[in-house]
């Protein structure tokens, strides 16, 4: 490489550097600023200043700031026609921090204070929507998911017409679902300690029917009559010998429905075996 070449190089390299550090210097020129912004609004005693900064943060995805601003002025604001207005942005502000908690108690102290309010259809559908978000694993405690169920009820009620009464009856359906599989780990539960303590296989059947009856839209529809089909089927096994043709008979009705109902499962191989025990003693 000629020398003429190398300097061309190099100062193009030189000069990417600096364009580099200039932009970085801007980022950090426009951070600081910004801080020392949003620390002089802390400060600030207007409280217009400080509400119109919080929309502003809001706007920009700044949430916790919106939010900080925002609690400064509720108090101010209380018993006015703005005070509406900063319930709604302190719960959508929370919202965007993915505070589910806090942004249901904001919407709901919103609800209790202007049930008929501009914001009110948002503020009844976001309390059952955060609290969809916040519904915990199927294994675990069920109360929050109950709560939204209850909160999306109440919102297609009084807005049936609303554009998230969709939204708000497909996650009704997975909460739902939810609660189902609760149930269906807690028969699966039961089938799986047998006849241990107890007739357990009694109590996984009875469970079972419960869920269908309680949820009777929810997807383990084939899992939990499979789980029927199987405990009356051990019950059939494990009977005195007086009861056997009453509950294989009982086992074998369910047998029929099951596979009327579900009539290309991945249980069915597993159903057919079971019938044809069924027929033995039955014909026995």
């Amino acid at each position: 490489m000629h020398n003429s070449e190398k300097n061309r190089t190099f100062a193009g390299y030189f000069g990417e550097m600096r364009t580099r550090t200039y932009y970085i210097l801007l980022l950090v020129m426009v951070f600081f600023t910004s801080c020392g912004e949003y620390q002089q609004l802390l400060k600030s005693r207007d409280p217009e200043e400080k509400y119109q900064a919080a929309l502003r943060y809001f706007n920009e995805g700044q949430y916790v700031k919106s939010q900080s601003l925002l609690d400064d002025v509720s108090s101010y604001y209380k018993g006015t026609e703005r005070s509406e207005d900063v319930l709604a942005y302190l719960a959508r502000s929370y919202m965007g921090q993915k505070s589910y908690e806090s942004a249901t108690d904001y919407y709901q102290a919103y609800v209790r204070n202007y049930p008929k309010g501009k914001y009110a259809p948002e503020a009844y559908f976001q309390i059952g929507h955060c609290q969809y978000l916040d519904s915990p694993d199927a294994r675990l405690d069920q109360e929050v998911t109950n709560k939204a169920i209850d909160a999306f009820t109440k919102f297609v009620e009084l807005y049936p017409e609303s554009p998230y009464a969709e939204q708000a009856y497909t996650e009704m359906a997975e909460l739902n679902d939810k609660l189902a599989l609760k149930e269906l780990k807690s028969a699966q539960l039961y089938y799986n300690l047998g006849t241990y303590l107890g007739n357990n296989y009694l109590s996984s059947e009875i469970v079972a029917k419960n869920a269908l009856k309680n949820y009777p839209s929810n997807k383990y529809q084939e899992e939990f009559n499979w789980l029927i089909l199987q405990s009356k089927y051990q019950q059939m096994l494990n009977s005195f010998e007086d009861k056997k043709i009453e509950r294989a008979r009982d086992a074998q009705d369910e047998y029929y429905n099951f596979v009327t109902e579900y009539p290309d499962s991945k249980h069915r191989k597993e159903a057919e075996r079971m019938m044809n025990q069924i027929r033995k003693i039955i014909k026995n």
